[in-house]
C-alpha cells in the first residue's frame, strides 16, 4: 500500500539551488570574457580576477563581522566581481576596483541583510559611484587590439561625434570598438543572454522591453535604432543586471514594465542629455521602482476579494 509522503517545498524536481543559477549566468558570461580578452588584452584576465577576489573577500569579512552565515560557496558575489568588472574599461586602476567591489558588497548588498534583500543591482551602483568619484579613470577608453594601456583615450561608439566615422555594424557586433571590457561585443552577450533563456535562469519579457522600446523610441527620433541597440552596454544591461532576481520584479507584466522604463530612461538620457550612455543609471532607477512596479502588477489570488474599507 502506497504512503502519501509529505516534504516541505520546493516540489520541482527540477529545481536549482542558487550556486547552480550562479554558475550558469559565469558560463553565460565567458563568451563576453574571452572576446574582452582578445579585443582589449591581458589586462582584462587581472582586473576581473581582482574584482571576483575583492568581492569574496568583502562578502567573507563582512558576514562574520555581521555574524552571519557564510555564503560565498553560492558563488553570487563572483558573479557580482564578473559584472562589475565588465562595467569597466580595462585601463582603470585595480585600487578603484576594489573600492567598487566594496560598495557592491558591503554597502549595496550585505548591509542591507545579503543575497536577495539588496533594493539595487550591486555591479549597476557600484560603476555608477566609481564614475561619479573618478570620473577621468573611468572613461579612459584605448583602440582595440592597441594593447597600449598608456594611449591617449579614444571615445565609444555613442560619444563619437556625427561628424565622425562610426563604426560598422559588424564592428558593433564583433566588439571591435572602444567601450567597457565586456560590453563591446553585442554577438557574444546575446549568445549568452540566450543560453540563460534557454536554460530558463532569466525570462525574456524584461530584455525584450527594454531592447524594442529603446529601438522603437531611436527611430521615432530620426537616429538609427540598430546603432544605438548594439552600441554601449544595452545588451549587458538588458540580458545580465536587468534579469537579475532580487532587484527586477517578478510578474511577467512587472518585468515588462521594467523593461519599458529601462527603455525609456536610456532614450531620454541619450538623446536629450549630455552623457552618451545611459543604461546604468536607468536601470538603478527602475530598481528603486521595482517594490512599486509588483504592487501594480501582482496576480490576484483565486478567489480573493479586496477588503471592504471601513467608512466612518
Amino acid at each position: 500500500m502506497n504512503k502519501l509522503i509529505v516534504s516541505p517545498s520546493p516540489h520541482d524536481e527540477n529545481y536549482m539551488k542558487t550556486s547552480g543559477i550562479m554558475l550558469n549566468v559565469i558560463i553565460a558570461l565567458i563568451p563576453a570574457l574571452c572576446v574582452g580578452c582578445y579585443i582589449f588584452g591581458w589586462r582584462v584576465i587581472t582586473l576581473t580576477a581582482v574584482c571576483i577576489a575583492s568581492c569574496m573577500i568583502f562578502e567573507y569579512l563582512s558576514r562574520r563581522l555581521m555574524k552571519r552565515s557564510n555564503t560565498i560557496t553560492d558563488l553570487s558575489a563572483v558573479v557580482t566581481g564578473v559584472l562589475l568588472a565588465m562595467n569597466l574599461p580595462v585601463t582603470l586602476p585595480y585600487w578603484m576596483a576594489v573600492i567598487g567591489c566594496f560598495v557592491a558588497i558591503v554597502i549595496v548588498k550585505q548591509l542591507f541583510g545579503g543575497l536577495g534583500q539588496n533594493f539595487a543591482n550591486p555591479a549597476i551602483t557600484a560603476r555608477i559611484v566609481l564614475m561619479v568619484s573618478f570620473p577621468k579613470a573611468m572613461t579612459h577608453w584605448i583602440q582595440p587590439a592597441s594593447y597600449d594601456y598608456d594611449a591617449v583615450s579614444s571615445a565609444t561608439p555613442l560619444a563619437m561625434g556625427k561628424d565622425a566615422e562610426l563604426p560598422s555594424y559588424i564592428d558593433l557586433l564583433l566588439g571591435n570598438v572602444g567601450g567597457c571590457l565586456g560590453e563591446t561585443c553585442a554577438l557574444a552577450l546575446l549568445a549568452g543572454g540566450l543560453y540563460l533563456a534557454a536554460k530558463k535562469i532569466i525570462s525574456l519579457a524584461a530584455p525584450v522591453s527594454f531592447i524594442g522600446s529603446l529601438a522603437v523610441l531611436m527611430a521615432i527620433a530620426g537616429e538609427d535604432p540598430l546603432y544605438h541597440i548594439l552600441a554601449g552596454g544595452v545588451f549587458l544591461g538588458a540580458f545580465f543586471m536587468a534579469t537579475d532576481y532580487a532587484t527586477t520584479p517578478i510578474t511577467f507584466k512587472g518585468k515588462i514594465v521594467f523593461g519599458l522604463g529601462c527603455g525609456i530612461i536610456t532614450f531620454v538620457i541619450r538623446h536629450f542629455g549630455s552623457y552618451p550612455e545611459g543604461v546604468s543609471f536607468s536601470i538603478l532607477l527602475m530598481n528603486i521602482l521595482t517594490p512599486y512596479i509588483e504592487q501594480v502588477t501582482r496576480t490576484k489570488i483565486f478567489g480573493a476579494k479586496e477588503a471592504e474599507k471601513n467608512e466612518g
